[in-house]
């Protein structure tokens, strides 16, 4: 939506009517979330732009299409407020085609994942195929990368010279998930691209889970504005008391919305014109079977919302928590041209959607061709670094036979991990995995040829019986990630990674059981939406064939390396204890037998 003085001139004689509208859609029922009104309204759309709303009579000239709205309720696009779109496993392109169907128009992203694997260079190539797509990104620039204390290794550093560079970029609206702890250590980086941001009047975005009290307080005097990540109503009614945006997620894997919209339909509904949605991790399969925002809308509904506030929270409320609302978020003079036609409000079936002025979609489906750019070997998935042995996911101890007493870092969600102590035995000197104690082994390896790191500890809840997964998607440092009961299966499915230039693969008694190519970046493909959720199928049921009874073992294992949840995790720097923010020793003690 450029604007120039030309361009303005046009624009407003537009939206004074004398140049005739492009379009005008007849007969629905406007859903004004400014007003928190509903009423029959006809809107005149002039190239991109909404020029008029309610009677555009005079907008309407002998070229002027007429689209006839049926009584259809008429809807702004919905923003996802906090999405790495990347964890779908489906590029820019990809994702487009499953979730604006669904109505999701625009989302707020750090594009990071992308960033970590090909910097700025294939960041560029990100931005050029968005502006080729019926989604919009409204992009804010990570607050730093790696987002790991101890540091990991990622392709490219984001610091805070880099942000002096593009926080002026006409892309950027923002500072992209500021993790509270990099605060709270006065992380030099950080700083300085909070101070960038004041400069530049762009807002700083949080990512603050468990903050509450005076770490609380101290975060929010770094000058962050609003949270996308919440555990308990609690913590949400503490975050917006003391002036933050919040958003509610509900992921694939965390099912926060029914917890935290009692903030709202229990403490105080006057929150609700400050808390928006976001989805953060979804997968293919949920977009196509669950719906993506327009679902979030029908849990909200069903929650105790009404309707309308729903709404609201799916558009306005996110782009003013945002500062886009003078671009989406309403159906308004002025703003861009995003229009659902939805059958009913507690429903919220998305029937038709026009983005950026143009019929886009219907009955769920894209209307029109879209194909994903050429990919150039910035974005080809090469994973630099060597082939393995089993050797390499053995782990060896100052005994030959005994015992040893370990820290197996324990999963109790997705992201949360906690300390469980095991006995392992030890023969000719190495530490072994224990099926039936549900302890298996997890490795990161270093995959952008920097430095060659590896990373071995324990991990429980997977409950692996055999074999070993493996994934080279694996937010937010995608390195390559390996977890298994068997040290041949391990060596077996990483080296299966690195030669096919990335991807997940579930490995079985020497055979690979199934494999889900993965060439851009090594983190996401251009398949279609059907057929990234027909492979997450397969994924999931060969790891189920381990032994696994995780609602989704691949996800769970490939968020081993985020850090910004206490209390464990593991990158190619070490298994790190979030508590202490340090690398742990995960052997307690050895008795020698």
């Amino acid at each position: 939506m450029e604007r120039t003085v030309e361009n303005l001139k046009e624009m407003i004689r537009a939206g004074r009517g004398k140049i005739p509208a492009h379009k005008v859609i007849r007969g629905g029922q406007l859903v004004n979330v400014m007003s928190s009104e509903v009423y029959p309204a006809d809107i005149a759309v002039y190239n991109d732009m909404i020029a008029a709303v309610g009677d555009v009579e005079d907008y309407i000239g002998p070229d002027t299409e007429i689209i006839d709205a049926k009584g259809r309720y008429l809807v702004p696009g919905m923003i996802d407020g906090h999405i790495h779109s990347e964890c779908s496993k489906l590029s820019i392109t990809s994702y487009a085609k499953a979730v604006v169907p669904r109505g999701t128009t625009s989302m707020i992203s750090g594009l990071d994942e992308y960033i970590s694997v090909s910097g700025l260079e294939g960041l560029k190539e990100i931005f050029a195929e968005v502006k080729k797509s019926p989604l919009k990104v409204f992009w804010g620039a990570p607050y730093k990368t790696p987002y790991t204390i101890p540091e990991s290794t990622v392709a490219f550093n984001f610091t805070k010279e880099v942000h002096q560079e593009v926080q002026k970029w006409p892309e950027c609206f923002g500072v992209w998930e500021t993790v509270r702890e990099f605060l709270q250590e006065e992380d030099e980086d950080t700083l300085g691209a909070i101070a960038e941001a004041f400069k530049n009047r762009l807002p700083v975005f949080g990512c603050a889970p468990m903050a509450q009290g005076n770490d609380l307080n101290g975060y929010l005097c770094g000058g962050v504005r609003l949270d996308h990540e919440s555990y308990t109503h609690e913590e949400v009614v503490e975050k917006m008391r003391k002036g933050m945006h919040m958003l509610i997620r509900e992921s694939s894997v965390t099912h926060f919305l029914e917890e935290n919209i009692k903030a709202v339909t229990e403490v105080n509904p006057a929150f609700a014109r400050r808390v928006s949605f976001c989805t953060d991790d979804v997968t293919a399969t949920d977009i196509l079977e669950k719906g993506h925002l327009d679902n979030v809308v029908r849990l909200a509904i069903k929650a105790g919302v009404e309707p309308m506030t729903a709404i609201q929270m799916a558009t306005i409320n996110s782009a003013e928590a945002y500062r886009i609302d003078h671009l989406v978020g309403s159906i308004c003079p002025g703003r861009i041209a995003d229009i659902l036609f939805v059958d009913d409000l507690h429903n919220f079936n998305v029937e038709e959607v026009m983005t950026n002025g143009k019929m886009v979609a219907k009955d769920h489906k894209l209307s029109y061709e879209l194909q994903a750019p050429e990919r150039s070997s910035v974005l080809k998935g090469v994973l630099k670094c060597k082939k393995t042995t089993k050797e390499d996911f053995e782990y060896r101890t100052s005994i030959e036979n005994g015992e040893a007493k370990v820290l197996a870092m324990d999963v109790k969600g997705p992201f949360v991990r906690k300390r469980r102590d095991v006995v392992l035995k030890v023969e000719n000197g190495i530490v072994l995995p224990d099926p039936e104690q549900d302890v298996a082994m997890v490795s990161v390896l270093e995959r952008f040829g920097r430095n060659g790191n590896k990373s071995l500890a324990f991990c429980s809840g997977w409950k692996l019986k055999k074999g070993a997964m493996a994934s080279s998607a694996a937010p937010d440092d995608n390195n390559l990630v390996v977890m298994g009961v068997s040290a041949e299966d391990m060596s077996i499915a990483a080296n299966y990674v690195i030669e096919q230039g990335g991807g997940q693969v579930v490995v079985a008694d020497g055979e690979i059981l199934e494999f889900l190519p993965l060439p851009v970046g090594g983190i996401v493909s251009d398949l279609e939406p059907e057929e990234i959720a027909a492979w997450e199928k397969k994924i999931d049921h060969a790891a189920r064939s381990l032994g696994s009874d995780l609602p989704d073992p691949m996800m769970y294992m490939f968020f081993l390396p985020i850090t910004a949840i206490p209390d464990y995790a593991i990158t190619d720097a070490g298994p790190v204890d979030y508590t202490a923010l340090t690398t742990f020793e995960p052997v307690l003690e050895v008795t020698e037998k």
